[in-house]
């Protein structure tokens, strides 16, 4: 039941009709109808009409204009209601004002698609609400408006007006940009590239990025998905939208606007540090989508990775007749933060056999200037061999001595599938007129053939990059940040006495309190409010402490070190007096006005090898919050060595979050400094993401400096800013871009003759360890009727689909006895992006039927979906499973016979009924 579909096909996901939501009328019409086509030359309707029809559209072509009885031989309908049928596309091209009402037309004559291509439709306006209004009793989708239209060369279907029209192929273009979608296609042109569907996305009104993604990640034509984006609407859509595709097929984008200014004043250093386009990286890295940086790296890109499958290690083996090549090259390789490959003593000594006595004897490997093809093909051979080279770069550089094209040729022939031994192969074959053949020759054998060494080493990284996002959508955590120890009724206490005090900023004993209360350790810590109350409270920390530390406390100073409100390495109550008053005179001096609301006084913590860490929180206008981490201290900003992620997070995300920092190498240990806690950092980052996803009200914090040695990890200083009118407002944090595990449905219930107790829960990422065992203990009958054909094996990409869900399309609920901690039971839906249907799928340990297991996880299943907002739910059931289907009637659904699959029943449950 469920699901039978992409078991068999395990690298696609099943898709409805109706889950984009009537958008396969505009990638898949039968016929166009184009409003507002005109006989005018050079007019946007006589374009339009003109590229549909010499692009040589199939289907039918209807022009609409009361002004005209026909255009090109074609006859010219007057009004919508005039055409024959209902046109599955229509493309509007007609002034602002009319647009609203030409969707109602076309909405009551049936059509439930559009291209608009007016420009000028605003919200200022109020048409664009006018527009959608009367797209909504419809569903009819609108792509646009202002734009350039669509184009979907597999149909020879030119809807828009584009300069020219593409060559069929197998990449798709989303453009948010109708010049730079012209400005691709004119490029693709030149280098014979071709695509399956060319969306110019306009200023979407309706139709955005995600829903076209959602879309193309079930079409078997397209084979990679380009994106040029210039901003992000709907954010959650978009990721949940871009994961779904990432897992299937490469994703690629441009992001313009990479240099927008960051927040020029923030109350957190992490505020000033979290620009845009460092948030935009996180969140399409966390979404398996490549970025690239430049027009020409986007089809170079999708060459690429298109070709080849994901690589464990990037390490390059170069294989050059040219030394200055490959020079060239590892200077790059260096540039990109690549890895040369170190070949093996067995290697060299291989090479060495049959190389002239003046090659390299290294990695690069010079074959010399005067290599015949024969001498390429057993460097490249060997070289492929060794077990420290991932993959392989073989250069040329014309030479009077030997054929560049005799030497691409011979390595053609030993190519299979774009890959000798199994490692994917890149070519750089250097010069134009004596290079040209031998690249053609190549690029036939799918080899990836590049002009330059430089283009050629980009091309690697890319194929690295990529393999390591796809790395990171199925690497399995230790833990998840919900696992955190948390004491949420003291923060909460906290935070709603600071918005009773009508403050948006916590003192710092406040802020130690938030994140100690989440398992951050913080030191001792001693308040004096008056001048009068240091002596005697630095005497009392004084007696285990050697020295303190003086802090001022204001509730408006935000930044202590700015104004000298700090005072370090006190050894004495006296001094402490002093270091206090002097504290006061600098807040006169340098913050007049300020209130001074007393004095923090802690122990001075400087361990030996320690390491200034910050972590941080802050609040992205497009993505919501976010998560940085990086070296600390007072120089934080100056030394910007800092990444950032989306939470919430796991022990996988936090470590790849670490490592993408300069001190996260220092962190590992180097000379006779010992490695930090790297686990203990992690739960410091994994209990700031909980945090943010239990309390929606704080908007930005630092902790900075976060001490980091051997023994673990402390706080020494800590800032929160909260919004107080969100105080009230309960988690998981709706401003999330990513949705978080649903802690709030587990639930332990009890069975069977013996009251046996069974946990069902959602599903997490670490379970992926209990699955083997279960799918074990199910009958190879079971199994049939689950996935509605045998199956003895279960792959590891497959667990991993089955454990690493996202939680705004899917859930699975699992049960675990709590006496063994064994899975018994799953149960799971996966809605289509509207929200709208969701498919079900359940399955019980065979041992374990009969208790009621089945009957509690679709129960559970079905409150879950109700409050998730679907309107209905629906399974593919076996006929022969009767006691699945007389669970479904107890239940209420609807049992239909499935017209499409013989001996398969459809289970209907109305949620709205």
């Amino acid at each position: 039941m469920g699901d039978y579909w992409w078991a068999r096909f395990p690298y696609v996901q099943r898709v409805h009709a109706m889950t984009i939501r009537n958008l396969e009328h505009a990638f898949q019409p039968h016929s166009v109808a184009v409003i507002g086509a005109s006989g005018k030359p050079g007019s946007v309707g006589d374009v339009v009409l003109r590229n549909i029809i010499e692009g040589g559209f199939e289907g039918a072509v209807w022009p609409v204009n009361p002004k005209y009885s026909s255009l090109r031989d074609i006859t010219c309908y007057r009004r919508i209601a005039d055409l024959p049928a209902a046109p599955d596309l229509a493309v509007i091209v007609t002034p602002p004002q009319t647009v609203p009402g030409l969707i109602a037309e076309l909405g009551e004559k049936g059509t439930r698609a559009a291209v608009v291509i007016t420009a000028g439709i605003s919200a200022a306006s109020g048409l664009r609400q006018k527009m959608l209004d009367a797209s909504r009793p419809y569903l009819l989708r609108i792509i646009g408006p202002n734009t350039l239209g669509l184009m979907i060369p597999p149909l020879k279907l030119n809807a828009g007006f584009s300069h020219m029209a593409a060559r069929p192929g197998h990449l798709a273009l989303l453009s948010q940009s109708g010049a730079m979608a012209t400005s691709l296609i004119d490029w693709a042109a030149d280098k014979e590239i071709g695509f399956s569907q060319i969306v110019s996305l306009g200023d979407m009104a309706d139709v955005d990025v995600g829903d076209c993604l959602d879309m193309l990640a079930a079409d078997r034509n397209t084979r990679a998905i380009l994106m040029y984006l210039e901003t992000v609407t709907e954010p959650r859509k978009f990721l949940s939208a871009a994961r779904a595709a990432a897992r299937l097929k490469p994703v690629i984008a441009i992001k313009a606007g990479r240099h927008e200014a960051s927040a020029k004043a923030a109350a957190t250093h992490t505020g000033a540090l979290s620009g845009l386009d460092r948030v935009v990286d996180a969140a399409l890295g966390r979404a398996g989508v490549l970025r690239v940086r430049d027009l020409d790296d986007l089809f170079d890109a999708a060459e690429t990775i298109s070709r080849f499958r994901p690589l464990e290690a990037s390490r390059l083996g170069i294989v050059t007749n040219g030394g200055g090549a490959g020079v060239l090259a590892v200077d790059q390789l260096v540039d990109d933060h690549g890895r040369l490959a170190e070949l093996s003593p067995q290697t060299i000594a291989e090479l060495d056999s049959f190389l002239p006595a003046t090659w390299s004897h290294a990695n690069p490997v010079d074959i010399i200037g005067d290599a015949p093809p024969e001498r390429y093909r057993r460097a490249v051979e060997t070289v492929g061999k060794d077990p420290n080279v991932d993959a392989l770069l073989v250069m040329n550089c014309p030479t009077a001595l030997a054929s560049p094209e005799d030497a691409a040729r011979v390595i053609a022939e030993r190519v299979e599938h774009g890959t000798i031994a199994g490692k994917p192969v890149f070519a750089c074959w250097l010069g134009d007129h004596s290079a040209r053949k031998a690249r053609q020759h190549l690029q036939r054998a799918g080899v990836a053939s590049f002009e330059t060494p430089s283009e050629a080493v980009k091309a690697v990284g890319f194929l690295s990059a990529w393999s390591r996002a796809q790395r990171a959508l199925s690497r399995v955590p230790a833990s998840r940040s919900e696992d955190t120890h948390a004491e949420q009724a003291q923060v909460r206490r906290i935070l709603a006495e600071v918005a009773a005090d009508g403050r948006s900023i916590l003192t710092e004993p406040e802020a130690k309190g938030v994140i100690a209360a989440y398992g951050i350790p913080v030191p001792e810590i001693a308040v004096a409010r008056t001048l009068e109350e240091v002596e005697a409270k630095a005497r009392e920390v004084l007696r285990h402490a050697p020295k303190i530390v003086i802090k001022l406390l204001s509730r408006e100073i935000t930044h202590k070190s700015d104004i000298g409100g700090v005072m370090l390495n006190i050894g004495s109550p006296e001094a402490a007096a002093r270091a206090a008053s002097e504290i006061s005179r600098r807040v006169a001096e340098r913050a007049p006005g300020a209130s001074l609301d007393g004095f923090a006084i802690q122990p001075m913590v400087s361990p030996r090898n320690a390491h200034e860490l910050i972590i941080g929180l802050a609040d992205d206008r497009i993505f919501g919050p976010v998560i940085l981490f990086g070296a600390g201290g007072t120089a934080v900003e100056v030394m910007d060595d800092t990444a950032i992620a989306l939470p919430p997070l796991d022990d996988v995300l936090g470590d790849d979050l670490i490592s993408r920092t300069r001190i996260g190498r220092l962190l590992e240990g180097y000379r006779d400094r010992p490695a930090a806690d790297r686990g203990a950092i992690r739960s410091a980052l994994n209990a700031v993401s909980q945090l943010i996803v239990d309390f929606p009200a704080i908007k930005s914090l630092d902790i900075n400096p976060l001490i980091a040695d051997a023994s673990g990890v402390v706080a020494l200083d800590a800032r929160i800013e909260i919004d107080p009118e969100l105080i009230d407002e309960p988690g998981p944090n709706p401003s999330l871009a990513i949705r978080p595990y649903p802690s709030g449905w587990e639930r332990v219930v009890r069975l069977g003759p013996e009251n046996r107790a069974f946990c069902i829960r959602p599903v997490k990422p670490v379970d992926v360890d209990v699955f083997p065992d279960f799918l074990s203990r199910i009958s190879p009958d079971d199994i049939r009727l689950r996935f509605m054909a045998p199956r003895k094996q279960f792959p590891k990409e497959m667990l991993h689909r089955f454990t690493q869900i996202d939680y705004d399309r899917e859930m699975a609920l699992i049960a675990v006895a709590e006496d063994t901690g064994e899975m018994a039971g799953i149960s799971r839906i996966s809605a289509d992006p509207d929200h709208e249907a969701a498919e079900y799928a359940i399955l019980v340990r065979t041992d374990l039927q009969g208790m009621g297991l089945g009957w509690e996880l679709l129960s559970r299943l079905i409150d879950y979906a109700r409050a998730d907002g679907l309107e209905r739910i629906e399974g593919y059931v076996l006929d022969e499973n009767r006691k699945m289907l007389d669970m479904c009637r107890d239940f209420g659904f609807t049992i239909t016979t499935n017209t499409e699959e013989r001996g398969v029943s459809l289970a209907v449950l109305d949620l709205k009924a």
